[in-house]
């Protein structure tokens, strides 16, 4: 007999996140059962804190395990967006130190993984065509280079003229008061800023 109870109490025990002996009594009023599962409260979290928790019997949290929706409160555009089958999968993760190795694109800057993985091979791709003077070009600066539309092997001087040019045709106070090229501006500037600075332009 006592054997039988030993194996009956050690298959209770397998149960995921069971705390026993913790001496905590079921929340749900009259239940005499200890209370070895947690489960969220009432007060969900916030920006004052985690929010409070309850602790249940094996029969109650399997009640509320039932009840609860993942999606309360979320907008239809929202339950839609964390259905996505690769939803969750474009968020930041701690960074590893690349040792000065090739770094990998930044996945949370892709919609889908295949385009993260096709950036990375179109990278290598595009450091093999390297400027005739020899001086290195980032991935990051080819970029700023096609968002100001220069070629491969510009130099300082037509960085400059292409960089008036772009700011003449997008500025409101160049262009008539016209403010619909204001991202165009900042991309134009951020990129200016950038290659003004990289090895190829010293």
């Amino acid at each position: 007999m006592g054997e039988q109870q030993e194996e009956g109490r050690r298959k209770q025990s397998r149960f995921h996140g069971r705390v026993e002996g913790s001496g905590r009594a079921c929340a749900r009023p009259g239940c005499p059962e200890p209370g070895e599962f947690r489960a969220p409260g009432m007060r969900g979290p916030g920006f004052d804190g985690p929010g409070d928790w309850q602790w249940l019997c094996l029969e109650h949290v399997r009640q509320f395990n039932q009840g609860y929706n993942f999606f309360t409160g979320m907008s239809a555009d929202e339950i839609a967006d964390a259905q996505r089958p690769y939803a969750g999968w474009e968020r930041e993760t701690r960074a590893f130190s690349s040792n000065g190795a090739d770094r990998p694109p930044r996945w949370a800057d892709f919609d889908d993984p295949l385009d993260a993985i096709g950036a990375r091979f179109r990278e290598r791709m595009q450091a093999e065509a390297a400027r005739k003077d020899g001086k290195p070009l980032s991935a990051e600066d080819r970029r700023a280079m096609k968002t100001l539309g220069l070629g491969l092997d510009a130099d300082r001087r037509e960085l400059r003229r292409r960089y008036t040019e772009l700011v003449h045709r997008y500025h409101p106070d160049r262009n008539g008061g016209d403010r619909s090229h204001e991202r165009a501006l900042q991309d134009v500037i951020s990129a200016y800023t950038r290659l003004k600075s990289a090895p190829a332009f010293a």
